[in-house]
């Protein structure tokens, strides 16, 4: 590669070549190549019903403020278990799996896992539980001043209260989702102690720091980036102009992000549209700011004191590779990585086979016996596994 092909090499491209050296010098791990095999012309998910999951049982969680959020909620398994007795609606699964949505999206954008994991868990007694974060989806509009990281890590613990009251819980985040459960992490370290709750985390397209932040610190350019920069920058512009700058500039930079190069599904993409375009544009402005700003640095330790796995896309133009790349080179010695090559923002849509593996995997080092103790992460020997995998599956 020459010198001027190497000086525009994208951002979000910039971290891929580090994955071998990663799992090599960092993580003692083996790097496992998968490649796929693509089918163009026809739409695979034309059929996918992307409202499905709100047919599961509806409730309603009450935030510490009284901001009312959304959920819906469904359990694995046999109505039936081993000894014959019907499972009632107050049973204790043996696991609650909380998802965690992104900035601009709902519940909905976990459609592929809701399903996708229901079908691996037919025979456990798993509970998955999803909910619109605040400003989002069903959930109720909300100030300004209540549009803060800080507010959506108590919002998480509200729903860890109302949703998963007793057993083990691991807590699965996309994008802005990952940052809710890292403020969490923060704010109620308690929970991830030895003794602690959570069993284990998933962080899917996130970053510790700021969004606006995270793609200039690469030193390259990233035009997606830029273009949210720009529209924060403006923002009380954007609160009187209504529905003007701020739709304008950003939701074509959220939908462009969302996919990488080679992914085709229209039925897909329109959805994934939709969810941007039907987001409230003082929720959108409003977390634009959260999201600038943010740094949840100090909650990596925590993290690092359960299970996690870091799932990123090289192509993620929002939360570039680079920084899930620190993030997982930070977290404890029962930390997973995986790449998926050609992939956008959206993973949870565009490589569902691949979310849900890392999701089942993780379940299944899940931190269980909840009074083991811990050591602390940096007296652990590190051997960590770095994967680099394609979007869909194996060849």
């Amino acid at each position: 590669m020459d010198e001027r092909s190497e000086r525009v090499r994208p951002a979000w491209r910039s971290g891929l070549a580090q994955v071998g050296t990663l799992g090599k010098d960092v993580a003692g791990g083996v790097v496992r190549r998968r490649r796929v095999r693509r089918t163009t012309g026809i739409d695979p998910h034309r059929d996918v019903d992307f409202t499905a999951m709100y047919r599961d049982e509806a409730s309603t969680v009450t935030a510490d403020d009284g901001v009312a959020l959304a959920v819906r909620s469904v359990t694995t398994g046999p109505e039936i278990d081993a000894d014959g007795q019907s499972w009632g609606r107050t049973s204790t699964p043996e696991l609650t799996v909380i998802f965690v949505h992104g900035f601009t999206l709902r519940m909905a954008s976990w459609h592929f896992q809701r399903y996708g994991l229901a079908q691996r868990w037919a025979d456990r007694r798993i509970k998955m539980v999803f909910f619109d974060q605040r400003g989002h989806g069903a959930s109720d509009l909300v100030s300004r001043p209540s549009s803060t990281m800080a507010q959506l890590g108590d919002d998480l613990d509200a729903v860890i209260r109302a949703m998963a009251p007793t057993g083990p819980v691991i807590l699965v985040g996309h994008s802005m989702g990952g940052m809710s459960i890292m403020s969490l992490a923060r704010r109620h370290s308690n929970l991830f102690g030895h003794r602690g709750r959570i069993a284990g985390v998933g962080l899917v397209s996130t970053a510790v720091r700021g969004i606006t932040e995270t793609g200039l610190g690469e030193g390259l350019n990233n035009p997606i980036v830029d273009a949210l920069r720009l529209s924060v920058r403006y923002v009380p512009r954007a609160v009187q102009a209504g529905r003007g700058f701020t739709r304008r500039a950003v939701e074509p930079v959220l939908i462009a992000a969302s996919f990488g190069p080679d992914y085709y599904s229209p039925a897909a993409g329109r959805a994934v549209e939709k969810m941007i375009q039907n987001t409230h544009i003082g929720t959108m402005v409003n977390f634009l700011k959260a999201l600038e700003s943010h740094d949840e640095s100090t909650a990596l330790p925590v993290l690092a004191q359960v299970p996690t796995v870091v799932i990123a896309g090289d192509y993620d133009r929002l939360t570039p590779l680079p920084n899930s790349l620190r993030m997982y080179a930070e977290l404890g010695a029962d930390s997973r990585l995986v790449v998926a090559e050609g992939c956008g923002h959206m993973l949870p849509i565009e490589a569902p086979d691949l979310v849900d593996d890392g999701i089942d995997d993780l379940v299944s080092r899940s931190r269980l016996a909840l009074g083991r103790p811990l050591t602390p992460a940096r007296s652990r020997t590190r051997k960590r596994t770095t994967e680099s995998v394609g979007q869909a599956g194996d060849d």
